[in-house]
């Protein structure tokens, strides 16, 4: 019970953040969807050097795209990396890997460059997939967290002015 609590705090404290940027929906959408995109399709260690001049680049919010960045973190890419890799190499090379030996890799660049060229592509390809599935979806649900926030702390503000 108590990983279920601590799981609903951290979403709480993620909600929190992005609701109260000072930017247009739209704007802060972007960066969070920025930062999962890059944190998908960049490799482990790279991210933060790529997300937030881009952010500043694309004026979406540095926020957003910074903790974006970390669906991808030294816990989850024990996961999300034997996964995509494996799942993009099924579908296009075959599936000569076996998820077991994925799962064993250190995801480093020197053991991943020992498994090959084919590992390789497959965890590139795999990230990118990942990417292109999930940025939308972050736009769109942070863009509706953020919109359903502001309606409320607009219609307690009228009612509030009201008596």
């Amino acid at each position: 019970m108590k990983k279920r609590a601590s799981i609903y705090g951290y979403m709480r404290l993620i909600r929190h953040k992005i609701v109260r940027e000072q930017l247009p929906p739209e704007t802060i959408a972007a960066g969070w969807a920025l930062g999962i995109f890059i944190g998908c399709a960049v490799p482990f260690g790279m991210q933060l050097i790529i997300a937030v001049p881009l952010a500043i680049m694309m004026k979406v919010s540095k926020l957003g795209a910074t903790i974006g960045t970390f669906i991808t973190n030294p816990v989850s890419i024990f996961f999300i990396y034997p996964a995509q890799t494996f799942i993009v190499n099924k579908i296009l090379f075959g599936g000569t890997l076996t998820y077991s030996k994925l799962a064993e890799t250190q995801w480093c660049w020197g053991a991943v460059r020992k498994l090959g060229a084919e590992v390789m592509a497959s965890f590139f390809l795999g990230g990118m997939f990942l990417a292109i599935v999930l940025t939308p979806i972050a736009y769109f649900i942070v863009k509706q967290i953020v919109v359903r926030h502001r309606r409320r702390v607009a219609a307690k503000t009228a009612e509030t002015s009201k008596i």
